[in-house]
């Protein structure tokens, strides 16, 4: 079924809607936002896919990366920018003198604007299967989906009523944000939305192509803020979205925390990301000129500045639930909940253009969750549909293949929590990833995120004294094990099923032996 953007009706949003209340518990004050708590259903889902959809999934392309963490560090903000292989940047990218999506529109499209891709957008989308689409991400094993409904194009997927200063009535036929959240709460998943409240592209005219550039992308206008905030409203009250993923930061001057109490008062299961972070001040031709200057200053340092500040991390708001480090994660268990974020490729948008090598597989999908989960994080992996909405085979191969992992391995990952270390390797090297059930430790995994390289080991870290059960998820006979010298001891089967990693479960009251 699809909806006009023309039907305001509120059909589509309260068939999909979650139980919601308007409690009024949440003041609109940072103190009284600092009480709420992260709902538990967010930290037992472990894993999310978000969904980049917009007019770029059109032409759907973006240079081809070896790595996009390696190509920020070595090349700076101005060669990330130019050889973007992010493909929902390509309005932006087709902009930039000599780069390679600049050249790729001339060849494919001519001198033809970004605006004629709304035609085969729109006649793609009205008739996109989204019961499909939100079954690719049920098989990956997310129990939430995060869904563009305005990206940096400043194109919105619901028939808002904000009509756009510059572009007018800029949103898609279909209500899909909509029709896509009823697909998905119909799968029994949770539904987010992303909003890019950094940027609007048409809104100024705003081309980003170095450093400084993406602080000054922002509209300064107040009527920006308004804008921006009345699309967070009509997106709070017409679906009730449980994720409220933003994205770069938010624009100066309103009420953010009337906003996020609004939110927390409607949805009682919402949780909000980091990217809120508001300018200081007004924007005017001094602080613009400052800004130039630091940003032609570190592309100038770049090469000299330390790795861990070239990382694609945003600053974080006054209040939020999780961070989102993109293309990254941690070495360590952190306190406060977290967020791992990445497309299965290099770009979270369809890219045509990436080759089989650029394309994540199972295996380290697999193991970058097991990773990120045991230091209380959850992981949010990215695809693109088409401009019909359609993922890309190569793409659903390894969310299938997550899948089906989760469907044997998933009691060691869902509604688990961090245990006392996050990490260590057997006594033949290799790595061991842990989470827990229960409180006071309880039932223990230790994750084999390698392929065991010998039947018998023992788990570093692990002090065997309360141990009182060892099994393999997925693997019907009894595992053998003994405590030898304090520490457990494994013997694996001759046949070890097939598997991205393996999950031994550890009952009774495994401890850490750094705790004893």
């Amino acid at each position: 079924m699809t909806s006009s953007a023309a039907d305001l009706s509120t059909s589509t949003a309260e068939a999909a809607s979650p139980a919601t209340g308007a409690s009024g518990r949440y003041e609109p004050t940072w103190e009284s936002l600092s009480t709420h708590t992260v709902p538990a259903w967010y930290d037992d889902a472990k894993l999310g896919v978000i969904l980049h959809w917009g007019l770029y999934s059109v032409p759907g392309w973006a240079p081809q990366v070896a790595n996009i963490q390696d190509l920020l560090r070595e090349e700076g903000p101005v060669g990330m920018l130019r050889s973007n292989p992010y493909a929902e940047w390509y309005r932006n990218t087709m902009q930039l003198d000599g780069s390679p999506t600049q050249r790729h529109h001339h060849e494919t499209y001519g001198d033809a604007p970004y605006d004629d891709f709304i035609t085969a957008f729109d006649e793609g989308s009205l008739d996109a299967d989204l019961d499909g689409l939100a079954g690719v991400c049920q098989d990956a094993g997310a129990r939430y989906v995060v869904f563009t409904t305005k990206h940096h194009e400043g194109f919105t997927l619901w028939p808002s009523q904000q009509r756009h200063p510059v572009k007018g009535a800029y949103r898609a036929q279909r209500d899909i944000v909509g029709d896509l959240t009823a697909a998905v709460r119909g799968r029994g998943m949770k539904m987010g939305l992303y909003y890019s409240g950094g940027y609007d592209w048409p809104w100024n005219d705003a081309v980003i192509a170095k450093a400084a550039d993406t602080s000054l992308a922002t509209p300064a206008d107040p009527a920006y803020n308004a804008y921006a905030t009345a699309h967070i409203r009509e997106l709070v009250d017409r679906y009730a979205p449980s994720v409220l993923w933003n994205d770069v930061c938010w624009p100066a001057g309103g009420d953010l925390a009337a906003l996020f109490a609004h939110y927390y008062n409607t949805v009682d299961d919402g949780v909000i990301n980091d990217r809120w972070l508001q300018p200081s001040g007004p924007r005017n031709r001094v602080s613009d000129a400052v800004a130039t200057g630091i940003g032609d200053l570190l592309q100038a340092t770049w090469q000299h500045l330390p790795d861990h500040w070239k990382s694609l991390t945003f600053p974080a708001a006054h209040h939020f639930d999780f961070n989102t480090p993109e293309y990254s994660t941690f070495d360590e268990i952190r306190e406060k909940k977290w967020e791992s974020t990445r497309g299965v490729g290099h770009s979270f948008g369809a890219n045509r253009n990436e080759r089989p090598q650029d394309i994540v597989t199972t295996t380290e999908l697999v193991r970058m969750l097991c990773d990120v989960v045991s230091k209380n994080g959850n992981l949010l992996i990215g695809a693109g549909p088409g401009p019909d909405g359609r993922i890309p085979d190569e793409q659903v191969a390894p969310l299938r293949g997550l899948g089906e992992w989760m469907s044997v391995n998933g009691e060691a990952i869902y509604g688990t929590r961090p245990w006392t270390v996050p990490s260590t390797t057997t006594t033949e090297g290799t790595e061991v990833r842990f989470t827990r059930h229960g409180e006071d430790d309880g039932t223990v995994y230790a994750l084999l995120v390698d392929a065991p390289g010998r039947r018998t080991f023992s788990l570093r870290d692990v002090d065997a004294a309360g141990v009182t059960g060892l099994r393999l998820l997925g693997l019907d006979e009894p595992i053998e094990w003994t405590i030898v010298d304090g520490a457990l001891q494994v013997t694996l089967p001759d046949r070890l099923p097939v598997a991205a990693a393996h999950a031994l479960e550890l009952t009774g009251s495994p401890r850490s032996a750094a705790a004893c």
